[in-house]
């Protein structure tokens, strides 16, 4: 097609083609010119503040899209029994997993009967992340200790995370790894605890709920620390919601340690701090005697002994001795009465009630009572009966087993009251942990005395009359023995195994539980051998009955276990 020109009309009214106007095609062009020079500019400028003036920048987040970092968890610190036996451990990290966090897996071993020494993990909260106090600090995702020895030592068990840095293609898909930054191992721990002893001691409560614990003498160090029901720690850390909300809402509340956090009236086995207070305070000498009546009146109300009530019998004169033996409570009224609430609170709080043990777990401390604590928390006053009450573990007193555990120790390691541990020592330290209970050797020696008849024919503690275990022996050795004059200390022998006896101190408890026909607390705490004390065991059944018919069965299962291995 061929373009017309336009056509323009002349003077004389005639018509002709017109020329188009250059002008304004020039302007046009002009305009366009410049638009086209506007957009250039603009689009040179933004190269050059992309590519020189922020160029760094952008290449830089290139670069991160480009590597991720993954983050390698520090495998946790291991922790063993005293004989080096694994109750917790992690394994090593997949350092070949794509994944953006390489998780170390956590093992508990015999959870159920170690769970309240060792505890569990739980994922890190907002308050455990702002409040870390350890140097290598929590991160988002990762799980902290919440009970026991994973809270107590947290710091040293965690270890510090590592990290990978690995190239990623465009859609975030893994394509190399370009350096690895390994991770550092928490510290292993090695506890006091005799994993095989705390079996034990487990499965001898049976279904029974309860404590056992058990002290090695002289050091504080725990052997076995046992409350029952227990709950697996694996649940915690495998993180079955499920599972950690039956935990957590199971009536028997298996996550209370009865045996720090729980207390109870101690019954006659707080009679062993009445009769060293009575002695040292001259309330009674060692030979002085009282007569058992059967009964003793308080105003309109009669306190009565417990054989009296039972069988309708007395025990005629007592003495110290004798009283600790039979656990004779017209004795321990009379000799409370003398002493006042003031002065045995103050003996109490001397032999570590009232005090946390040092432990480091959860701890409750208890109340040891006196005048002045039921007027200001009763607003009662306070009366004989009361203290006759509290003269044999009665009324308002409320200790835990530990505590008693700690009592027991004061008369099997020459009258020193130890700082609880649950970490192993070494030789002769935690010497320094340990403090001398203010008692005279005369007082010491007399209240040793009482025990050990306690657990022979005639005192309460009838499970352990001729206690005797099986033992390994050379030849060599009872050849020694006998020269020694330990011959009777065997039942029988052979060239393989003897008999051996093994004398022991010892006290019962029964304490009335607060509540309508419900049995009473059983007690028993006990230690041996007595002559050499190694071990002490405390054992509490909430609601079981007589300490002697149920806890004193079970503290022999325990220290048949502590004589009876072989290892």
């Amino acid at each position: 097609m061929i373009s017309i020109p336009h056509i323009q009309k002349g003077e004389t009214g005639s018509l002709s083609f017109a020329e188009k106007n250059n002008s304004y095609s020039r302007s046009i062009f002009f305009l366009y010119a410049i638009f086209i020079a506007i957009g250039m500019g603009i689009i040179f400028i933004r190269l050059f503040q992309l590519t020189v003036v922020r160029g760094k920048y952008f290449s830089s987040l290139a670069d991160q899209n480009r590597v991720k970092e993954v983050i390698i968890e520090a495998p946790r610190g291991t922790i063993t029994d005293r004989k080096g036996k694994i109750l917790a451990s992690n394994s090593k990290p997949d350092m070949y997993s794509k994944n953006l966090r390489i998780e170390s897996t956590r093992t508990y071993y015999q959870s159920d009967a170690i769970s309240h020494v060792v505890g569990y993990r739980q994922t890190a909260d907002e308050n455990d992340l702002e409040n870390d106090p350890c140097v290598n600090k929590l991160i988002l995702g990762d799980k902290t200790g919440k009970k026991g020895i994973e809270q107590l030592l947290e710091c040293d068990l965690r270890g510090e995370h590592g990290k990978k840095l690995i190239e990623v293609d465009a859609h975030g898909a893994y394509k190399k790894t370009l350096s690895v930054f390994q991770p550092k191992h928490g510290e292993n721990i090695k506890l006091a605890m005799d994993l095989t002893l705390q079996e034990t001691a487990y499965d001898a409560l049976g279904k029974e709920k309860g404590a056992v614990v058990a002290i090695k003498a002289g050091t504080g160090e725990i052997l076995t620390l046992v409350s029952k029901p227990g709950y697996s720690a694996q649940e915690f850390e495998d993180g079955s919601g499920e599972e950690v909300e039956k935990i957590i809402k199971n009536p028997d509340k298996p996550l209370f340690n009865r045996a720090t956090e729980g207390t109870y009236p101690p019954g006659s086995i707080y009679k062993l701090i009445v009769a060293a207070a009575g002695l040292e305070e001259g309330a009674m000498t060692a030979d002085e005697t009282i007569l058992d009546k059967g009964v003793l009146e308080a105003g309109s109300l009669k306190f009565h002994n417990w054989f009296f009530l039972e069988y309708g019998k007395t025990d005629g004169e007592v003495d110290i001795v004798k009283a600790l033996q039979r656990s004779n409570d017209i004795y321990f009224y009379t000799l409370g009465a003398k002493l006042g609430p003031e002065k045995i609170r103050f003996w109490s709080e001397l032999f570590g009630l009232q005090k946390a043990s040092g432990i480091g777990l959860h701890e409750a401390v208890g109340i040891v009572p006196s005048s002045f604590w039921k007027e200001d928390v009763l607003k009662e006053q306070w009366y004989l009966g009361d203290t006759y009450n509290l003269s044999i573990g009665q009324g308002y007193v409320a200790v835990t087993p530990l505590q008693l555990a700690r009592v027991t120790s004061v008369f099997a390691n020459n009258r020193k009251l130890c700082s609880s541990t649950l970490i192993k020592k070494d030789g002769s330290a935690g010497e320094s942990d340990c403090e001398k209970v203010p008692i005279s050797q005369g007082t010491y020696a007399k209240i040793r005395e009482g025990m050990k008849a306690a657990c022979e024919v005639g005192g309460t503690g009838y499970p352990f009359f001729d206690f005797s275990v099986n033992q390994p022996i050379s030849s060599a050795q009872l050849k020694k023995d006998i020269e020694n004059g330990l011959r009777d200390q065997y039942e029988a022998t052979s060239s393989a195994m003897i008999r051996r006896k093994i004398s022991v101190g010892c006290k019962t408890g029964t304490a009335e539980s607060h509540g309508d026909e419900r049995n009473p607390h059983s007690w028993f705490t006990v230690f041996a051998p007595f002559d050499n004390p190694e071990i002490v065991v405390t054992v509490l059944v909430e609601e079981g009955g007589q300490g002697s018919d149920v806890a004193a069965p079970i503290a022999k299962k325990v220290l048949t276990e502590h004589f009876e291995r072989y290892e």
